[in-house]
């Protein structure tokens, strides 16, 4: 198996190919099913619009969440390519933040989101494929976080609900905003805090995308306001 079609495979299936590396022991990467070692890691995930286009045609004939759906897209995949697929909201949570670093140019910015020289914080990590064999791969890409050269971060005052330090994420104080629903409000367009990162603005969540997202957080963090 060759990585480009591993990729053009995710590619069809509407989802696009965020990095890969041969595991180390302290990567923590689950072993495959017949309990032998991962030797390779291929992330998958959302960059742009494609996944979202694939994802609201897909649940148009009925009730599915995204995770359902990434879930059925890449166990398929996984079968038809001789992988084991993982996913970041199984249980116990596996390390997918720090497989990212692994794999791509991403590094934490002052939000606690990974940032990507080209997405910005506008992508997302939908699962992993595990693979048997040590598949050939390129030069990891290294390239410098954006917030290294960003010494105004205009993403720690745009939030409104003031939930951003640099140094942690004040989870109630955002939900809280979110119920209440202020205007302008983050629920319309998304977060306003990611929308005020200069970095991969092309990649920006459509309005239909940002609402869909936004209302997951709301309904998820309830909690959080009620308590």
């Amino acid at each position: 198996m060759k990585l480009d079609e591993i990729e053009q495979s995710l590619q069809d299936a509407g989802l696009t190919p965020r990095g890969a590396f041969h595991p180390a022991a302290s990567d923590a990467v689950p072993p495959l099913e017949n309990d032998a070692p991962a030797r390779t890691l291929v992330l998958a995930g959302n960059a742009g619009a494609t996944m979202w286009r694939a994802f609201d045609v897909a649940r148009s004939g009925g009730a599915m969440t995204l995770d359902q759906w990434s879930e059925s897209v890449l166990r398929a995949l996984a079968a038809h390519l001789g992988a084991h697929a993982v996913f970041p909201f199984q249980r116990p949570y596996l390390p997918f933040q720090r497989w990212a670093m692994r794999a791509e140019a991403c590094h934490a910015s002052p939000l606690g989101l990974l940032i990507h020289p080209d997405y910005g914080l506008w992508h997302g990590y939908r699962g992993a494929l595990l693979f048997a064999d040590a598949i050939t791969l390129p030069p990891a890409d290294r390239r410098a976080s954006p917030c290294a050269s960003c010494p105004e971060r205009p993403c720690l005052s745009a939030c409104p609900a003031a939930a951003f330090d640099g140094r942690s994420y004040d989870v109630p104080a955002c939900a809280r905003h979110l119920v209440a629903r202020p205007e302008p409000t983050c629920m319309d367009i998304g977060c306003l805090a990611r929308h005020a990162c200069p970095v991969g603005r092309d990649y920006r969540y459509a309005p239909a995308q940002a609402r869909f997202h936004m209302h997951a957080f709301r309904e998820n963090h309830r909690g959080d306001v009620q308590g």
